[in-house]
Order: structure tokens, then C-alpha cells, then sequence
């Protein structure tokens, strides 16, 4: 069976995957880069890479409305549960560290950021995840700089690469391109860009760079509730 990918807005996504729906990095309600209502939206599982308000503001809601199951590192699972999600409706994982979910494989990675919670609070380590589900492979980078190891990632092969272009918070464009090069995913999609003046990007001349330094990797600039067939 094939997954089909959607793009929500900014830095949020969505997947379906065999028949469960998979939301990560909830942020709707204040996101400047997406028209989609967070009711219209169904989930089974909600990834949380960080505790960021860009990628957690509308995951309790949604968890509670829908019923799904919130993954994510220890101290975010346990922050979901001080905001009253049940216990059967968490759980726990943390860097390094992988586990079979109904929809698929989800290890979380090493990722160079922050991850402090929207209420102050602790957030634990940032992650980025390496999910496998359909015979397919997707990392989903999060919010990160650019770092060496990213390169391991590379085999087996990555269908789907999600990478922040914006840069001052993460990545730019040219470190950016250079995980395209180490990774050299079938498809990449660029992500948290142009919501806010910081981190404005000409999407269209980044796409075009890694298209000739990497003509093997299909660039896939998507508007929200755009998506692509894996």
C-alpha cells in the first residue's frame, strides 16, 4: 500500500498511512502559513518533535477530540498528561530509541534545537523522526542545524526527506542542500519557511539548486493541503 503525504502549513504535516491517519507537530489556529482548520482534521497518532508553540499548539485539542495517541519524548508525554490526556492515550520514547506502532516504525533522531514548551516548562531534547511504514522510509528532520550525522541516515534509502529551509531558527538553504547531498532522498520537501519575515525564502531558487546538485531527489514545494503519493 502507498502513503499518501500532506502538507499542512509551516512546519506541521500529515500522512496516511495504511488506515491510520498520522498528524505531527500540530500548529494550526496561529499559523500564519495555512488556511486548515484544525477541526477538519482526523488523526489516529499525533508526533511531537518539540515543545515548541509552532509545533504543539493545537495537539491537545485535537488529541482530545479525536482520541488519538501522542508520541513523543518523555517529558513532552508527560506534559501531555499533567493537560489530562489518559495514560492509554501517550506514550513515551526518546533519542535513539525506535518502536512499532500500529501505523509503522518511529525512531526518534538527533536534532540541534530547543524545545522548551509552550507554558514554560521543560521540553527535553529535540528529535526528529525516522518513520518506516509501507515499505517506505521518511525522516522528518524537525527543527534542527545541520549536523554530520544526518549522513547515516542514507541507507537504506529515504522516499521522503522533510527539511526547515528558513534559517535564524534552523537550517538554511545552503545547509539545507548539503543534507539533500548526504541523504539523497527520492523526494524532499521543504518546511518552515516564509511564516514569518525572519525566516523568509525564495522556496522556488532553493528547489532549483538542489535540483541540479542533486537530480536524483525530486523537489516537491507544496501549498497547505497539497500532497504527494509515496
Amino acid at each position: 500500500m502507498s502513503i499518501h503525504y500532506e502538507f499542512i502549513g509551516h512546519a506541521t504535516h500529515r500522512f496516511e498511512m495504511g488506515d491510520h491517519a498520522v498528524l505531527v507537530d500540530p500548529f494550526f489556529k496561529n499559523n500564519p502559513a495555512t488556511s486548515i482548520a484544525p477541526d477538519s482534521v482526523t488523526a489516529d497518532f499525533i508526533l511531537i518533535t518539540h515543545g515548541h508553540f509552532d509545533h504543539i499548539e493545537d495537539a491537545v485539542a485535537i488529541a482530545r477530540r479525536t482520541g488519538a495517541t501522542v508520541i513523543s519524548n518523555f517529558e513532552i508525554v508527560g506534559w501531555f498528561r499533567s493537560q489530562g490526556l489518559p495514560e492509554e492515550q501517550v506514550h513515551p520514547q526518546h533519542i535513539g530509541g525506535g518502536y512499532s506502532h500500529p501505523f509503522g516504525h518511529v525512531k526518534l533522531t538527533i536534532a540541534h534545537h530547543g524545545s522548551g514548551l509552550p507554558d514554560g516548562g521543560y521540553g527535553g531534547q529535540p528529535a526528529g523522526l525516522l518513520i518506516t511504514a509501507e515499505d517506505k522510509r521518511i525522516y522528518i528532520a524537525g527543527d534542527t542545524a545541520l549536523f554530520s550525522d544526518m549522513q547515516l541516515y542514507k541507507d537504506p534509502q529515504v522516499d521522503l526527506l522533510i527539511l526547515p529551509i528558513g534559517d535564524n531558527f534552523t537550517m538554511g538553504p545552503d545547509d539545507a542542500l548539503q543534507a539533500v547531498r548526504w541523504i539523497s532522498p527520492r523526494h524532499c520537501v521543504p518546511c518552515h519557511y516564509n511564516t514569518w519575515p525572519p525566516i523568509e525564502q525564495d522556496v522556488h531558487a532553493w528547489a532549483d539548486r538542489v535540483t541540479s546538485a542533486c537530480p536524483s531527489t525530486v523537489v516537491d514545494v507544496l501549498g497547505p493541503g497539497q500532497g504527494i503519493d509515496l
